[in-house]
């Protein structure tokens, strides 16, 4: 049966705009129940602070309560392929970071690729870290630390958290911008806090909460931040940047969804992300972090992890960094 343009016009139109009044339908009743917020890495670790922060602020806001489900493993690997494979109804998120940027290029078989696979939601922070060292290295600056760790090549060592984490390869940018030699030792648990502190750690690229007192305390001394301004808690460290052009590596946070997610949903909890990212004891909370709120939409999130992945699999790929 053939339909006259004119009917079949108004019923093209007709429909757009049922499809639409549904899309607004279903923003305003989301979210009807809870809503799960994946952590890849246990309680305490920096991603579940974040996420804490942001849950809680989050659940006023959404008039639902936001909850936080640590799925720690593989370097969050464990986690993100849980909301990869998730329902995308906006129930089940994903707090994102620096490790997802970099577990692109360090694992070579994910069952899951992370770019095509989450959606991006909303940023979050960006915070930095701290070059630090044991106040027996005979450095009070950047440029002496590269002085003496050139003198000293290759008896140097740098401490991380593990091979292929966020202190580690902004060590490894480090070293490839200086053009220092240091060896890289990975530890496991709290164990490079307690031998930095002991002296065996000669540097490492800390989070700023983590050694914050032993700087105040002058066990630790701070030669730069790695971010690429100043950092409100240690006003009188510059950034790496000022001595090393270009440096920069900070961490940062965000929401992710399962791929599919209805577009209408993403753009809620950005705008409802964006409002909490506002609010002054929030801005507060994460300046004691070492943090600043970073506000985007999804697609400039979705750009600046783009961004991240091309980056860190640069660092990767040049400082030949294998997993095992």
């Amino acid at each position: 049966m053939k339909i006259p343009r004119r009917q079949f016009l108004h019923l093209a139109a007709g429909a757009a705009a049922v499809s639409a009044a549904s899309r607004i339908a279903r923003a305003q009743v989301f979210p009807s129940r809870p809503v799960h917020l994946i952590v890849g890495f246990p309680p305490a670790f920096a991603p579940d602070i974040i996420g804490r922060l942001t849950a809680q602020t989050l659940s006023d806001r959404l008039g639902q309560q936001v909850i936080i489900d640590n799925r720690p493993g593989a370097g969050s690997n464990i986690g993100t392929e849980l909301v990869v494979r998730a329902a995308p109804d906006g129930y089940t998120l994903l707090v994102c970071g620096n490790p997802n940027a970099i577990n692109a290029t360090l694992y070579e078989n994910l069952n899951f690729n992370f770019i095509r696979d989450i959606a991006p939601v909303a940023s979050i922070a960006r915070a930095s870290l701290v070059v630090v060292v044991h106040p027996s290295v005979p450095a009070n600056t950047i440029p002496e630390f590269i002085a003496y760790a050139k003198a000293n090549r290759g008896k140097m060592n740098m401490g991380s958290g593990g091979i292929g984490t966020t202190v580690h390869v902004a060590g490894e940018l480090f070293k490839l911008m200086a053009g220092v030699d240091m060896v890289h030792i990975p530890y496991r648990s709290n164990n490079l806090l307690q031998d930095q502190l002991g002296g065996q750690v000669h540097v490492a690229f800390s989070p700023v909460p983590t050694v914050i007192g032993y700087i105040r305390a002058g066990k630790l001394r701070a030669l730069g931040v790695t971010s690429a301004t100043r950092v409100d808690v240690l006003p009188d460290v510059p950034p790496v940047a000022q001595f090393v052009p270009g440096y920069e590596a900070s961490t940062w946070f965000g929401i992710g969804a399962p791929k599919r997610t209805p577009a209408d949903i993403v753009d809620k909890l950005n705008r409802e992300v964006s409002v909490c990212l506002a609010d002054p004891t929030m801005i507060a909370r994460l300046a004691d972090l070492g943090a600043v709120p970073m506000t985007t939409t999804p697609t400039e999130f979705g750009q600046f992890i783009a961004e991240q992945i091309e980056k860190w699999g640069k660092v990767i790929r040049a400082a030949n960094i294998k997993m095992g």
